[in-house]
């Protein structure tokens, strides 16, 4: 009995719709460049994270069959998802759903999504505070009341009445969870306010 028959140019048509639904901002094609496991998984987190603070909304991840990988089994594929799942525990992936056969959208979480997620973690087990900057007088005045700002909206979110004695530890808090979404470049600090100010925007 003859398999399923392949409906030429079929494969042309699903890449120009989604070309239209993600651009090539939206798309991270892992395919192209065929990085090993570990790359490829330290590749997703970070352009996962800078997504969502940018408020991408939905993405795509294009991870490849694996056809060629040893025992047809796409190691990429594989890690793609073990940190679809990592993130989705830290708040930074809301859900993820495979596309086609070697390709995924991920729809990712609110910011502060990750920051309740941080909360939940510190709950469960203390994690020490950021190692860097040791603190916050390392930042500009700028980012320091930007930051400033966005502790407030968070206090006033968990109902705090009373947020001075809070209000150092988190700025700390949510300063840990952003840098972690601001890699390194001559533009940093710029970035991170970037980030801060996406956060604020969704207590507002």
């Amino acid at each position: 009995m003859a398999g399923p028959r392949k409906v030429p140019g079929l494969s042309r048509l699903q890449q120009a719709f989604d070309e239209v639904r993600f651009g090539a901002t939206r798309t991270l094609n892992l395919r192209a460049s065929l990085p090993t496991a570990s790359e490829a998984g330290a590749r997703v987190e970070q352009w996962l994270r800078q997504h969502q603070v940018q408020q991408s909304g939905e993405v795509l991840v294009i991870t490849g069959r694996g056809n060629n990988s040893q025992d047809g089994v796409s190691v990429v594929r594989e890690m793609s998802i073990r940190v679809f799942h990592e993130l989705r525990r830290k708040g930074v992936v809301e859900s993820f759903v495979e596309h086609t056969a070697g390709s995924f959208v991920v729809t990712l979480a609110p910011v502060k999504a990750m920051f309740e997620a941080v909360s939940r973690r510190r709950e469960q087990t203390p994690l020490p505070p950021p190692a860097t900057p040791p603190s916050l007088e390392a930042l500009s005045d700028e980012t320091r009341q930007l930051l400033r700002a966005l502790a407030e909206r968070s206090l006033d979110a968990l109902g705090m009445r009373d947020r001075a004695p809070f209000m150092e530890t988190e700025m700390l808090k949510l300063f840990g969870a952003l840098a972690r979404t601001v890699y390194e470049g001559p533009d940093r600090e710029q970035r991170l306010c970037a980030a801060i100010r996406a956060a604020m925007s969704e207590y507002d």
